[in-house]
């Protein structure tokens, strides 16, 4: 669970919006994911980390767990997948799961990935945005920034009791939510390797 005011680097963009009762959600997600991995220079060659921070023992802080194993369901080799509902990626085991990326892969792009609690009308949001988040500051952990982009979607309200508050959220939300975002990124995967086949 990451706090709704993630750490931004000084040249990144203003964040993209998406509501997931958009129509077009999984389209506009697909693009402004592409686009940003444009703006960073990400190569077919570079290791692409999709760090999906959450654990399945709270169903507003499920959404990470969710979409890692989603794309892991499917045949790509797009992204390396770090964080399913086998195998989360939690508060007890960042860090480690950080320290093997970094010895594993050389430069890697990492793409983290959390739930939110955010103001009432940005409920079923999903925001993209450049630079890293700051997981578990929604519910008071202190944890490493991670992420070169990050993706979330804000489950429900924050600011009052936000553990009883995540084990209370909709998991019909979590799910929309989820689907949105796990179609935009496989969407995109289809894209990038379509331009890459053509020499863009």
């Amino acid at each position: 669970m990451t706090a709704i005011n993630q750490v931004e680097t000084s040249i990144a963009p203003s964040k993209t919006k998406i509501h997931s009762d958009d129509p077009l959600a999984v389209a506009k997600f697909s693009w402004d994911f592409m686009l940003r991995l444009e703006q960073h220079g990400v190569k077919s060659t570079t290791p692409k980390i999709l760090l999906c921070i959450g654990t399945d023992r709270s169903t507003g802080d499920c959404l990470g767990p969710l979409i890692g194993t989603k794309i892991s369901n499917i045949k790509q080799h797009f992204f390396t997948v770090y964080g399913t509902l086998d195998h989360p990626v939690h508060a007890s085991n960042l860090q480690e799961k950080l320290k093997e990326v970094s010895h594993l892969y050389h430069k890697p792009f990492i793409i983290a990935i959390d739930a939110c609690l955010g103001e009432l009308e940005n409920i079923g949001c999903i925001s993209l945005g450049n630079g890293s988040l700051q997981p578990g500051a929604g519910v008071n952990k202190a944890l490493p920034p991670v992420g070169n982009i990050h993706i979330t979607g804000t489950v429900n309200v924050g600011g009052f009791m936000e553990y009883v508050v995540l084990q209370n959220t909709r998991l019909n939300l979590v799910m929309r939510i989820a689907n949105i975002i796990a179609e935009g990124l496989s969407t995109a995967i289809s894209g990038y390797q379509k331009q890459t086949a053509q020499g863009y």
